[in-house]
């Protein structure tokens, strides 16, 4: 799925808003928080993740990972956070 460059501006902005609503730890991604994360991103379009301290992966190869095995786009990454989109079909909530 790819997204334009005012696409992604918009989903910047609205990401730029929101907390994050998982964290990868130590272990790293692991198939239960990409479930979850697939789940979230069904209702709500768009969700921010935190990568702490002591993970081994940095937040823009945790997204990629995650984005990868969902078919989600990577919006941005900034620090430790990143914000990943993945467009409902049947159910859009966010409008681009």
């Amino acid at each position: 799925m790819d997204i334009t460059t005012k696409q992604r501006a918009k989903l910047k902005s609205i990401g730029a808003g929101i907390q994050p609503a998982f964290q990868i730890g130590k272990v790293g991604v692991n198939d239960a928080q990409v479930a979850q994360i697939d789940d979230y991103l069904r209702v709500h379009e768009i969700v921010k993740i935190k990568v702490l301290d002591n993970s081994m992966l940095t937040a823009g190869e945790a997204a990629e990972d995650i984005a990868a095995r969902i078919d989600a786009v990577v919006v941005q990454t900034i620090g430790s956070k990143a914000v990943l989109f993945k467009r409902n079909v049947k159910k859009p909530v966010i409008k681009l």
